[in-house]
């Protein structure tokens, strides 16, 4: 009688004796113990297909290497989501017909540009005279300030206006006599001294993601008065233009690569 291990070297054996192969585009070695498939295409002087991932943050360089890498033969498969400012292309994707393996790819990430980026720190949050003044100083080369009118206010000025700010306080008291009785009635009210004369909205013009068209954004500033003065500056129809930067996006990647690839928008992802 055999024990179990004497009958499994004895059916690897066999098994290898005979010398069954498997039909593969990838070359493979069964293992006799548990007649595992082993990959050895690493033993090859060269692969049997072509996988690799690019991921970028440059639309040109993205651009450049679906031009690449396309063929005469099919458009490359390319998915563009706009609200993460991405894209990814397939170039061996295949079809429903013939699918592929979908391992050759590349990724695209926008990064925003520096001065975009400090815009969009700054927009919505509440800052003392001092931040607003120091941000308006340091990134002044992308910036006209308008008053209230729309006229143009100097960078210069438009500091020291910033950093001059004072608060007044005032009381209004109404006293009602009447036969029967009287009423007396106080009112506080705290506001900004001089308000009309200062800066009212800054126009910062950049480019919000490298290959991208510049844009024009509006920070309209309003003053929260209390014993320090805070300013708010409001990104003026934010959501309108975050969806013209992602048209615009889209745009740029029809214009590069719509001749050589199947725009759609949306995630596409393997299983």
């Amino acid at each position: 009688m055999f024990t179990a291990e004497a009958l499994d070297k004895i059916t690897s054996a066999s098994f290898l004796a005979a010398g069954k192969s498997l039909v593969t585009d990838v070359p493979v070695a069964i293992i006799p113990h548990g007649y595992d498939i082993k990959n050895i295409e690493h033993l090859q002087d060269q692969r049997s297909r072509f996988r690799g991932v690019l991921s970028t943050q440059s639309l040109p360089d993205f651009c450049d290497y679906v031009i690449d890498q396309s063929t005469a033969a099919n458009k490359v498969p390319t998915f563009v989501d706009a609200e993460c400012m991405a894209a990814v292309a397939i170039f061996d994707l295949g079809d429903t017909a013939l699918p592929l393996h979908a391992e050759h790819q590349a990724k695209l990430i926008l990064k925003p540009t520096a001065a975009y980026n400090a815009l969009r720190l700054i927009a919505g949050g509440r800052h003392s005279q001092q931040q607003l003044a120091e941000w308006v100083e340091d990134w002044n080369q992308y910036l006209k300030v308008k008053d209230k009118d729309g006229a143009d206010i100097p960078i210069g000025v438009a500091v020291q206006k910033i950093r001059s700010i004072t608060i007044k306080a005032k009381s209004e008291v109404t006293s009602t006599q009447e036969n029967f009785g009287a009423s007396r009635s106080a009112m506080d009210s705290i506001e900004a001294a001089h308000a009309e004369q200062q800066p009212h909205d800054l126009i910062f013009t950049t480019k919000p993601y490298e290959g991208l068209p510049p844009f024009a954004f509006t920070l309209r500033l309003s003053i929260i008065t209390g014993e320090k003065p805070m300013i708010c500056p409001r990104w003026v129809q934010k959501e309108a233009q975050e969806e013209e930067i992602a048209q615009a996006f889209k745009d740029v990647l029809k214009k590069e690569i719509g001749g050589i690839s199947v725009l759609t928008v949306g995630t596409f992802s393997t299983k």
